[in-house]
């Protein structure tokens, strides 16, 4: 069975347990990284027969050799000597400042502590789970995937100061696809350079674009870091990959000769405002800086704010014809003085194309909002406007920061794309505009995109005189525009300029659902969803072992989102997020696994084994969908519920009134124990416990029943005593009767599993789990506009319904009331 995401990273956690608390998570990750680096190069190339591996393992030094050191006093040091130092002597790519020091006390602790910290970090890796030789290698970038997955949540832990080694994946992937990089204009020496390279994943996700192996090279200043990114680039099956260590802008590795070597695209997400940038120049008594390389030839940025001396670099790095992206802060785009001299001078030179509003708190290391810098040199001289993106409200929150949605990300590349005006959203802004005294070369994205909602206006003269304003009902037009009779169902005049309601409030989601022209639009919206689930269907059943996953999502989620890009009052995007959330939580695992293994094989259940926890015993690591006697069983891809209700729903039925039944029975007890119990109560003397704890044990019940025997003083406790006792044995055997047809109905399942067929395992897998699960999250995206229509419809009626006037009668009546009331009482105590 291939290696599942989802278990993967629950062990890599695991591994984080083992460090935790010894040392920050900037440090800790280091040593997960590495095992995770070992274990997989080790698993792929140990025994490899390739002439000329991407990695090469040396004798000895293999996750394997690791585990033989177990049990050794001085497994630290051997693990330094012995396994990771051959690692780099064999791979010139490799450098011995890559992997962390496993004999450091500061880090791991001393003696024993020390032993077993390694010891158990090297049990959670030697997992059978964790196999990854039995995982394709086409298509398969789990391993990246994982890595990146720690990438990010090691940058949260991280906080302010260490988590800037990473890029959010999302933003690498609007950068990847808006920089213009293809399988169609790429080749194996098309070039790509990132100058602030972090761990790697910008370069990664432009890579991905062009779906090719590609030049790929980066530098990075902190030698840690690059290391990470140089595994990180071997795991992404780039071991040619170029990282440097060094600081880029005073001692840049990339040269012909003594010129900066210069790329096709220029990927980077520099240090925000680096204070420091300015260390290692020299100045002359004007303020130039002396730099051999001539990235300043515009003018100096400011000492204390490098952020345009890393797009000075990125530009001087771009070949006549390159493209480039660069993440900065918003400042760039308005901060004065010497910023203001090279902003004019980047919008004359016509490199820029575009800029990208992102929203805050997206970075690690920051929560200020940031923007992309689009460059283009081709064509730079005929460039006559700048397209701008403002995409600051498009996000999710997520944990203490923000996150792009799937439909953040379409959305913006999709707008980039096509260069279009979008109110509110996109402007391309003529270069002259720019240019004009009134901004100056600002570019502050507010001074030519509007994001401001429309304020909802109090009318004053409908608070006064009743009546809804017409305008707030014309504001309604996307939807009278579509269903232009269900304006005159709701609405009727008033008055000039005011409108009355035309059904009680609390029947206008009625009045909406009853409208024909609505009925027909849901009808229609209804008809295109089940187009869609219908062509998914026969994509998702043709999908097969050795088949990319991710061309399978992108070929249905493309297909949705051009289904419903027409269709009104629907946001396509919206539509297209309940398909990729889903595609992240279940439909992603499904196909990986089916990729490597096949529907049948894929679909056959695994037997979930305990094993040790945290507390020491023995636990279960997760729910089962079925049980053989103590044996659990779990089918990721075709869950024994699916199986049941195709195949054993009168068995699940009888099942399901047992169930019933026996929540009438406890019910029953319940009642009986409730009117038992109190001191007089004719239960009370075999009740134990107080409040809700209180139980009634066989045993006491017993012992009561042969003290008082035939007594007959207790006749009525007799009969009481002899209810419960009936109620609870008819409960044992409604649960014995169940657990019966419960283990009969799993002996069922677990057979039908192996006499699976093809045909049936897609059926299940694709009509009764994935379309059936996207059809009903879309549909309740369609439902919603009912609600939403009529939550604004009633907000307006309610808003309005009783004028000023009628307010003051009401008040002065309840006044007059209250002053008889005060007079009577007065009377009534003299």
């Amino acid at each position: 069975m291939a290696v599942k995401k989802s278990d993967l990273y629950s062990s890599l956690w695991a591994s984080c347990d083992e460090l935790r608390g010894g040392m920050d998570s900037s440090q800790y990750k280091d040593y997960v990284l590495f095992m995770l680096f070992i274990k997989y190069v080790s698993d792929k190339y140990a025994d490899s027969d390739d002439m000329e591996p991407p990695i090469v393992i040396p004798d000895g030094a293999s996750f394997n050799d690791m585990v033989a050191l177990t049990g050794n006093s001085q497994i630290g040091e051997l693990i330094n000597t012995q396994v990771i130092q051959p690692l780099v002597d064999a791979n010139e790519r490799l450098a011995r400042t890559d992997f962390p020091d496993f004999n450091d006390p500061n880090k791991l602790g001393d003696g024993n502590e020390r032993v077993k910290r390694l010891e158990n970090l090297i049990a959670i890796f030697n997992s059978p789970d964790l196999d990854f030789a039995k995982n394709r290698a086409d298509h398969d970038d789990i391993l990246g995937d994982a890595y990146e997955y720690l990438m990010r949540h090691f940058a949260t832990e991280s906080g302010k100061s260490k988590g800037q080694f990473y890029t959010p994946s999302e933003v690498s992937r609007v950068i990847a696809k808006v920089i213009g990089i293809t399988p169609e204009n790429s080749v194996a020496g098309t070039t790509v350079y990132d100058p602030t390279c972090g761990s790697g994943s910008l370069l990664l996700k432009v890579a991905s674009e062009a779906g090719k192996q590609i030049t790929l090279e980066g530098q990075e200043k902190d030698v840690t870091t690059a290391g990470l990114a140089r595994m990180n680039m071997i795991l992404h099956d780039f071991p040619t990959a170029n990282i440097q260590a060094g600081n880029t802008l005073t001692s840049p590795k990339f040269l012909d000769s003594e010129r900066l070597r210069t790329y096709d695209y220029v990927v980077a997400n520099p240090p925000f405002s680096d204070k420091s940038w300015s260390n290692g120049f020299a100045y002359d008594d004007e303020g130039a800086v002396a730099d051999i390389h001539k990235r300043f030839t515009w003018g100096a940025p400011p000492k204390k704010q490098g952020d345009y001396a890393y797009l000075l670099h990125i530009i001087r790095s771009m070949n006549s014809t390159g493209k480039a992206v660069c993440v900065l802060p918003h400042g760039v785009l308005f901060r004065g003085n010497a910023e203001a001299t090279l902003r004019e001078a980047l919008v004359r030179s016509g490199y820029l194309k575009g800029i990208i509003g992102l929203p805050a708190n997206l970075f690690f290391g920051t929560g200020i909002p940031a923007c992309l810098i689009v460059l283009d040199k081709e064509n730079a001289a005929a460039r006559r406007g700048i397209f701008i993106i403002d995409a600051a409200k498009g996000f999710r929150k997520d944990g203490a920061k923000n996150r792009l949605r799937e439909q953040d990300i379409h959305r913006i590349v999709d707008t980039f794309r096509k260069g279009e005006d979008v109110p509110g959203y996109a402007r391309l802004v003529p270069t002259d505009e720019v240019m004009d005294t009134r901004n100056d070369f600002n570019l502050n994205l507010a001074r030519y995109i509007d994001t401001s909602e429309p304020e909802d206006i109090q009318d004053i003269d409908a608070h006064l005189s009743g009546g809804i304003p017409a305008r707030d009902v014309d504001a309604l037009q996307r939807w009278w525009s579509v269903m232009p009779s269900l304006s005159a169902d709701l609405f009727s005049e008033q008055r000039p300029g005011y409108l009355q309601m035309n059904c009680p409030i609390h029947h206008v989601q009625e009045t909406i659902l009853a409208n024909a022209e609505f009925q027909g639009f849901m009808a229609s919206a209804a008809e295109t969803l089940t187009a869609w689930c219908e062509r998914a269907d026969v994509t998702c059943r043709d999908f097969g072992p050795g088949d990319n996953p991710k061309e399978l999502i992108e070929t249905i989620s493309e297909d949705l989102l051009d289904a419903f890009r027409p269709v009104p009052l629907l946001n396509h995007y919206d539509v297209y997020q309940h398909l990729m959330d889903y595609w992240s939580e279940a439909l992603q695992d499904d196909a990986y696994l089916i990729a490597a293994a096949g529907w049948v094989d894929g679909a056959q259940p695994r037997e979930i084994v305990k094993r040790k926890g945290k507390s020491g015993k023995m636990e279960w690591p997760e729910p089962g969908d079925y049980q053989l006697g103590r044996r659990r069983f779990k089918s990721d891809l075709v869950p024994a519920r699916l199986v049941i209700a195709r195949y054993f729903g009168a068995e699940q039925a009888a099942i399901d009134k047992l169930d019933i039944r026996i929540a009438e029975q406890e019910q029953d007890l319940a009642d009986k124990l409730d009117e038992g119990s109190g001191e007089d109560g004719l239960l009370s003397e075999v009740i134990e416990g107080e409040g809700d704890k209180q139980k009634i044990v066989a045993a006491s019940l017993n012992a009561r029943l042969k003290q008082i025997d035939r007594d007959p003083d207790f006749v009525d406790e007799r009969e009481a005593l002899e209810a419960y006792k009936k109620a609870t044995a008819a409960l044992a055997k409604t649960k014995k009767q169940r657990k019966a047809s419960q283990d009969k109905l799993c002996k069922l399942v677990h057979e039908h599993y192996k006499n699976l067929e093809e045909a049936e395992v897609k059926s299940l897998v694709v009509a009764d789990k994935w379309v059936a699960t996207v059809h009903a999250s879309i549909d309740g995206e369609i439902r919603h506009l009912a609600r939403a229509l009529a939550a604004r419809v009633r907000t307006l009626a309610d808003r309005y319904a009783v004028p000023l006037p009628e307010l003051e009668r009401e008040v002065a009546a309840l006044s007059e009331r209250v002053s008889r009331h005060l007079t009577a009482m007065q009377g009534a105590v003299n």
